[in-house]
């Protein structure tokens, strides 16, 4: 499979159990996000991935967890977006 015309690769810091989904912002180049979902059995992971698939306008399918999955400290692949317009879009 050829890789994506445009992909990037984002430090997350994932805070499972929040209140409600949310991008808290950058915390010295890593990116804080909040997600409602429990840190059991991979859900906390699904969540963060649909989450921030919904905010930059991209199928599910286009984020996926690269390193960390059962860490706080994640490393996510986005497919379909550069750096700078990931940032964009998360206004961020």
């Amino acid at each position: 499979m050829p890789a994506p015309a445009s992909s990037c690769r984002i430090a997350i810091k994932a805070v499972p159990n929040a209140p409600s989904n949310a991008v808290a912002g950058w915390v010295g180049g890593v990116l804080k996000v909040r997600v409602h979902a429990p840190a059991l059995e991979g859900r906390a992971n699904a969540e963060l991935c649909d989450f921030l698939a919904d905010a930059l306008g991209l199928p599910r399918r286009a984020v996926s967890v690269a390193h960390g999955g059962k860490s706080r400290q994640k490393v996510l692949q986005i497919d379909g977006l550069t750096l700078a317009e990931a940032q964009a879009k998360l206004g961020v």
